[in-house]
């Protein structure tokens, strides 16, 4: 077998970039060897693998904007990475780009009780903040369930949520102010302590757009204090949909709940082989739902919420004793992810999010779906507000399992817009869902958002070939298709 010889002009190319960037940044900085680079040959979208270049890791806003400027000015495309958590593909290398990662960047500004914000580099880990002002009684709300290894960076890139977003909102709602890096170099400070900003909101651009157009080199977050009381409902259903139906009707009574997470009897199942939460076994769905505020309020709401699953059909209903039990009732909903491990070799976790009136039709479609692709599906997610996270079990080394794994999570995307919802919910686009943006949105929404990345990044330097399905040239948007970068991936099509 002939392996194909590596193009000379595309090795002295590589060779170039590399020397460029290791005589601009300190010894270290820059990792190049092939052995090293396995690393970072994939995010949490383990299907899709390709090394970069090369990975630079600057240890300060300062190298971060050298980095940026050298590859513009030498036409080199640009991952940005976290953690590299992220489950959509936004993280994924390119074959002719470099991955600027932000691990070095992981200290705690600032911690401003009196304004109840902090102020973090980017690398530092989502739990890393509740951690650190846990003791004087605060903590920082959106906890994704990667929030022992994401980063805040990661967060803001991805506006993520976690569990209790349902009352305290996701990352947006939470966020004060960064330190951003333009691709130019430019270092710009978007709101602050202060929070509040007059004009265009490039906050609220800048959160969400996914390494798109710039770099997050310092993140302000608002911090919140511990309610005085906090209770948890652990409530089996015979169904499904019966747990769908109640949850829409807590809300629509007028409580919200700090959380409502929902699992089927696959996810329970696992979780309990995994981790020994105590979860009924003789239910098809388990509802954890979380009360907090003060001790006489939280009191009322629990015999309410109990009320109304009770009258949806609910088989069992316990109520936190104290905090042990209610940390446990997490405990399996915290490792649903990990849990699953058990059950299947590889798993696809979608993210989708409906209007809750659409729960129970949904969960049976997606039922329904399972049975026609022939792949097992373990239904994990924040009910509250609407955001699923179906689980697609499959075996990449059985072949076809990976096409149909990707054709079932499709279809389930299709439908959260069908009902009137969106394709994602915190996961972000990347590459996992790009090709599915027209479903949502047609060519002219798509061409105004094209024209606020070209404000930010005319030469689509910054993670090109993530989220929009076809790039363009800025000067004539609409007639010019541009490079999007080089993927190895067979069934990443190269735009």
């Amino acid at each position: 077998m002939h392996l194909p010889q590596p193009d000379p002009t595309i090795l002295a190319r590589r060779a170039a970039i590399v020397s460029g960037l290791t005589a601009l940044l300190p010894p270290g900085a820059v990792i190049a060897d092939e052995v090293s680079l396995g690393v970072y040959d994939c995010d949490a979208l383990t299907a899709v693998r390709q090394k970069p270049m090369a990975a630079v890791l600057p240890s300060n806003a300062e190298e971060i904007a050298a980095a940026l400027r050298f590859c513009r000015d030498h036409s080199v495309n640009i991952v940005p990475r976290g953690a590299g958590t992220s489950l959509s593909g936004g993280s994924t290398p390119l074959a002719d780009g470099i991955l600027l990662v932000t691990a070095r960047l992981n200290r705690i500004l600032d911690i401003d009780y009196e304004n109840r914000c902090a102020v973090v580099q980017p690398g530092v880990t989502n739990l890393a903040i509740s951690q650190a002002v846990e003791e004087r009684g605060f903590y920082y709300a959106p906890d994704p369930s990667s929030q022992l290894a994401c980063s805040i960076g990661g967060n803001v890139a991805e506006n993520s949520g976690g569990i209790h977003c349902l009352k305290y909102g996701i990352t947006t709602n939470n966020l004060l102010g960064i330190e951003f890096v333009t691709i130019d170099g430019e270092i710009l400070r978007l709101g602050g302590k202060g929070g509040a900003m007059s004009g265009y909101d490039l906050l609220g651009i800048v959160t969400g757009s996914e390494g798109l157009l710039g770099m997050v080199t310092e993140v302000t977050v608002r911090i919140q204090p511990k309610p005085a009381a906090v209770r948890a409902l652990l409530i089996g259903f015979p169904s499904i949909e019966a747990a769908g139906a109640a949850v829409a009707q807590t809300i629509a009574s007028g409580i919200i709940p700090a959380a409502m997470e929902l699992m089927d009897r696959v996810t329970v199942e696992a979780v309990e082989a995994y981790c020994g939460a105590g979860y009924p076994q003789d239910a098809e769905a388990v509802l954890i739902a979380e009360l907090d505020g003060t001790a006489a309020e939280v009191d009322a709401l629990i015999g309410r919420v109990e009320a109304i699953a009770r009258a949806n059909g609910a088989t069992s209903c316990r109520g936190s004793a104290d905090e042990a039990e209610r940390l446990r009732f997490w405990s399996g909903r915290k490792a649903a992810f990990p849990a699953t491990g058990r059950i299947a070799p590889d798993m696809l976790c979608m993210d989708g999010t409906i209007p809750r009136r659409e729960l129970p039709a949904v969960l049976h479609r997606i039922s329904e779906l399972s049975v026609e692709h022939g792949l097992q599906v373990a239904n994990v997610f924040h009910a509250g507000d609407g955001n699923l996270h179906p689980l697609i079990l499959y075996d990449v080394m059985k072949p076809g399992d990976l096409e149909k794994a990707e054709a079932f999570g499709a279809d389930i995307l299709r439908l959260c817009v069908e009902v009137g919802g969106v394709l994602t919910g915190e996961h972000g686009v990347g590459l996992e869902k790009r090709d599915l943006m027209p479903v949502m949105f047609d060519d002219a929404d798509l061409a105004q958002q094209m024209r606020v990345k070209c404000a930010f990044d005319p030469a689509h330097r910054l993670n090109p070939g993530k989220v929009f399905p076809v790039l363009h040239a800025c000067a004539e948007l609409g007639k010019v298709h541009v490079h999007a970068g080089q993927f190895a991936h067979p069934e990443i099509p190269r735009l």
